[in-house]
Order: structure tokens, then sequence, then C-alpha cells
């Protein structure tokens, strides 16, 4: 059989790096799984301007390769390949990939979630460059401009009224003539004179050369499109809420879980024993980069506990 390392971290996210940080930190042999590049979603956020401790503005990339370097440094592995199939359940869990199969003590499950797409062309293009999927990080940078929500659910109508403190007109575009998002949400986004409304409407399309500088809206009842720019030539901004896509699929009937989200405790810890979730696969009230990175700490300090109590 191949080395068995202590933990094997599935995702290098933030949640990710941050969990191989403290294990190799802690002298656990780790090895963090990755598919893609360092980072996760955050990757591909252009500024990063409400992470504690960094003053200027960073990009979610160099963020990443900053905490993967952390993690190496510390003496984390890092193995680049797609995970075909795990089986938690045992003393030794194994984690089979592309590049064969790898066990371990523990398991640290960081894979994260991705937006739901909207499904039209560029859309990849321009995310992080006028396409966001969070108010939290971005609305800031859209002080006194006019900027745009899809979706007509929870998410998308208070996200649209946070973005009012920001911005000087907030338009939903819904592709039904009503909205989903409960009474009492409406009803503030209604009497709020800065929201305004698209009834019927989806995006077609979406255009630019570096950043996104105009979308084409479909109306589904007439057929109509119309082209939106922003009304002062500068790059839209656009934020998509139309749900997320947790990446648990192949853990699915596994692990007690939650409309797809992993439900743990306090300790990262999930409903099987040496198995630990981290970051925005799991049930949480907040998915930010400074809560992902917690919960990695969290999980590595777990982790590090559980094999000293199973000797």
């Amino acid at each position: 059989m191949n080395k068995t390392y202590d933990v094997i971290i599935i995702g290098a996210g933030p949640a990710g790096l941050s969990a191989g940080l403290y294990a190799a930190r802690a002298k656990l042999s780790t090895l963090i799984i990755e598919k893609g590049i360092d980072g996760g979603q955050m990757s591909g956020t252009q500024e990063i301007a409400n992470y504690p401790g960094i003053d200027d503005p960073i990009a979610g990339m160099i963020l990443g390769m900053k905490m993967a370097n952390q993690a190496k440094e510390f003496g984390a592995e890092k193995l680049l390949s797609d995970v075909l199939k795990m089986k938690l359940d045992g003393e030794i869990k194994e984690i089979e990939t592309l590049d064969g199969t790898f066990y371990a003590k523990a398991v640290i499950l960081t894979m994260g979630n991705k937006p739901r797409p909207i499904g039209v062309e560029n859309e990849e293009k321009f995310q992080g460059r006028g396409l966001s999927y969070c108010v939290t990080c971005d609305g800031a940078f859209y002080q006194d401009r006019h900027v745009y929500v899809i979706g007509g659910g929870d998410a998308a109508v208070e996200e649209a009224i946070s973005l009012t403190k920001f911005a000087k007109k907030v338009t939903i575009i819904h592709r039904r003539d009503e909205l989903r998002a409960a009474k009492s949400i409406q009803e503030k986004a209604f009497a709020n004179p800065k929201v305004a409304f698209m009834w019927d409407s989806v995006v077609e399309s979406l255009h630019g050369e570096k950043s996104l500088e105009s979308m084409v809206v479909k109306n589904v009842k007439t057929g109509e499109t119309t082209t939106v720019t922003d009304d002062d030539g500068l790059p839209l901004g656009v934020f998509l809420y139309i749900g997320f896509l947790p990446q648990t699929d192949l853990i699915e009937n596994q692990i007690n879980m939650d409309r797809g989200y992993i439900v743990t405790d306090e300790n990262m810890e999930t409903s099987i024993k040496g198995v630990y979730a981290a970051g925005d696969i799991r049930v949480k009230p907040l998915r930010q980069v400074v809560t992902a990175v917690s919960d990695g700490a969290i999980a590595a300090v777990s982790v590090e506990k559980y094999l000293e109590e199973n000797k």
C-alpha cells in the first residue's frame, strides 16, 4: 500500500490551504489534492479589499498563491489531480485520483461550492470583471453606480437592498413577473426608492473586451431584447444570485448533508469519524474568505486532536 498520510485535504481554496498550513505546522504528514488552481473561487476575484490586515486590495489569485506557498513552506505536499472516488468509512480513508489511490488517517473536505451559472457565452470570461457573486466582497466598488442583480429569491433581493448602501440605483432582473423572496423581504425592496425591476426578463448574452461592457436582456413574454450598458459609460456591474452548487457529488450518500451542504459541529467534524469539512462546502451562515480560513484552521487542529486520541 502507498504511504498513509496523517491527513488528506481535498481542495486548495482558502479553507483547504489554511487547513494545510495548520496541519503541516503541527508536523502532520499532509497532502492537499486540487484539480484546478490554488485559491478556488477566490482566485477569480480581481480585488479582495475586506480581508483583515490587507490594507491594499489584493487580487484573489495572488492571495491564493501566497496561502499555497505558506502551506508548502511548512511541509504540506500538493497534488494536482482529479478525485474520482472517496471511501471515507473505516479507520484508513481511501482517495482515488487520476494519479493513483492515496490513503489517510483523516480527511478534510474543502471542495467548496460554485455559483449556479446563467448559462450564457462569455460568462466565465467576465467573472470578477463585472460579473460578481458577492455583494459583501465587491459592493463597495460600485459607489454611486447603477448596478444589476439577477435573481428573485431571498438572497437576490436581500443583496439588492444591501447594494443600495453604495449604488445610486439597483435594478433586479427576474425571469418571472413576481419575486420568489419572502414577503417581508419583498416589501423592503418595493419600498426602497433605489430599487427598480426588469420583470419577465433573462440575460441572453454578455459582451466586452477586458471587462463586462454590455449585456443583452430578453423579455420572455414579448421576445423583445434590450442592450444594457452603464449609465456613465463605465464597465457594467452585475451581481448573480440564482443559487450555488456545493461540490459534494463524490460523497453523496456517505455523509450527513443538508440541501447538498455538509453538516458539521463547531469542530468541523462530520457524521463520519476522522472526516472534517471546512469552508463553503459546509452548512454555515456566512461564506467568505475569512470564514473559510477560520474553518480550515479549526479543522486542522481538530484533526491533530483526533489523531492524538486515536494513536
